[in-house]
């Protein structure tokens, strides 16, 4: 009687697969708080309209940072939240959920990720790695003997991996990704203009004129802030090129781990890799230029996954339904 649910616990977005349904849930990992009452008040895309934007007795948290969770309790609100919402528990019957988390997750990371699933309400909590998910989930048949190649880049890490035979055989899990490009453009414009903005600010400055290739889009944009010298309300015009700049030190990382999973390769996956390429995944994947910069430092040809955002969550799903083979090849 109870449902199987695959989760994407994202630094930025929790995505959850109910199976049988597909992709029922995509909202923002945030929780608004009011310290005073000690109560929740909104949690999801009702909560990020929020951040920034609340008196004090109120803060609107996100419990999950660089790929972890920061805040325990608050996580597990988060996720008994989603799951009732879902329809994922009743009072006959509890969910199988299966999580994803990064690759390079301590033990003791992973037991507090398993932990708030199961005080959320799940029956059995299975754990898989990000990488491996968003392969599946973009198509890739990573059960042949043959190298793929995958960089997921969320919210809160880059996780590069090259999987063969269904599991990974290199991989490397970068704490710098979709956060990190926004605190790097906020600095670059605190620097240069000395102007604060806010993350949702950054955040719609990256979609709108951001690029990371030399030769990417020409675009401008006006933004506004609070002038730091003043004090008060101030608009100026940004620019792609300077984003390139603010962003320049980030993408750098990720290239630089990229190359370093390449160069662990066995050679005979690495031959696999240059005809097959490399999948980009992840809401970072869509930063512009990406793609063009990473074919250019790796020599090899890096493709956009369709649906970049949503092949973690979709590759639970084809994963929940081969659970329970998976269970009897496990045990």
């Amino acid at each position: 009687m109870s449902k199987d649910i695959g989760i994407d616990l994202g630094t930025a977005n929790v995505l959850i697969h109910v199976k049988g349904k597909g992709v029922v849930l995509d909202e923002p990992s945030v929780v608004a708080i009011d310290n005073d009452a000690k109560r929740v008040l909104a949690v999801g895309e009702d909560a990020r309209r929020m951040v920034g934007r609340t008196p004090g007795n109120i803060v609107a948290i996100r419990p999950l940072r660089d790929g972890v969770i920061a805040d325990f309790d608050v996580t597990e609100t988060m996720m008994k939240y989603f799951i009732d919402r879902v329809g994922g528990k009743s009072w006959y019957s509890h969910p199988r959920i299966l999580i994803c988390a990064p690759t390079n997750i301590t033990s003791v990371e992973q037991k507090s990720i398993r932990e708030a699933a199961e005080r959320s309400g799940a029956k059995e909590v299975f754990m898989e790695e990000e990488p491996k998910a968003a392969a599946i989930g973009a198509g890739m048949d990573i059960f042949e003997p043959s190298g793929n190649m995958v960089v997921d880049i969320g919210g809160g890490t880059t996780d590069v991996a090259v999987l063969s035979m269904g599991d990974i055989v290199t991989s490397s899990s970068i704490k710098i990704a979709g956060d990190k490009f926004d605190s790097a453009i906020i600095k670059y414009i605190k620097g240069k203009y000395k102007l604060l903005i806010g993350e949702r600010t950054a955040e719609d400055i990256k979609i709108g004129v951001g690029t990371v290739h030399p030769s990417g889009r020409v675009a401008e944009m006006d933004i506004r802030g609070r002038d730091m010298v003043s004090g008060l309300p101030l608009t100026i015009t940004i620019t792609s090129k300077e984003i390139q700049e603010a962003l320049f030190d980030s993408v750098t990382t990720i290239v630089a781990g990229a190359k370093s999973v390449l160069e662990r390769t066995p050679p005979e996956l690495s031959a696999d890799i240059i005809d097959r390429g490399v999948i980009l995944t992840g809401g970072g994947a869509l930063l512009h230029g990406l793609d063009e910069l990473l074919a250019e430092e790796l020599h090899v040809p890096v493709l956009i996954a369709e649906d970049p955002m949503h092949c973690v969550v979709k590759g639970t799903g084809i994963m929940l339904d081969n659970l329970d083979k998976a269970i009897k090849k496990r045990f």
